[in-house]
């Protein structure tokens, strides 16, 4: 009996779960932004999305339909989100462009960070905050605290 993978291939120990007013069309916007593979989906009765699993790079993201009765929602629902999903990819630059295009909006402009990355934060269609990324330079911990100190944190 062939032994069965506590992780399953292609997934990571933690894996974002997004609760989308929407999940289809979440769906779609992920394609069209971040370049997402949809891997399945399972809809209820109601038409509704029981589960669904992208892939946004190497990473796999989980979405569900907003369930009111299951107190499920999303962050529009809640008035916004606590959480940010970091993405790194190849150029942010034309990443934000393409997720600004989409229907995200730009809530932090691309610029290079002291701490070696380029970046910039978006909010999806559906609420939720992104923060997008490409490494630009590699700098100490010491370096990063001498830029912190100057910005006065």
């Amino acid at each position: 009996m062939p032994t069965v993978k506590p992780i399953p291939n292609d997934m990571h120990s933690v894996t974002p779960h997004l609760v989308c007013a929407g999940a289809a069309e979440a769906i779609e916007f992920y394609k069209k932004a971040f370049n997402a593979t949809e891997l399945g989906r399972l809809p209820g009765p109601q038409g509704k999305l029981m589960h669904a699993l992208i892939r946004i790079g190497d990473s796999s993201v989980m979405l569900v339909d907003e369930m009111p009765e299951w107190g499920s929602f999303g962050p529009k629902s809640l008035k916004g989100s606590p959480v940010t999903i970091h993405l790194y990819v190849e150029d942010v630059d034309t990443v934000v462009a393409r997720a600004v295009g989409a229907g995200a909006t730009a809530t932090m402009p691309v610029a290079d960070m002291f701490w070696g990355d380029r970046y910039g934060k978006l909010e999806d269609p559906f609420g939720h905050q992104w923060s997008v990324a490409t490494h630009i330079r590699d700098v100490s911990p010491e370096e990063m605290q001498q830029a912190m100190q100057k910005m006065g944190g």
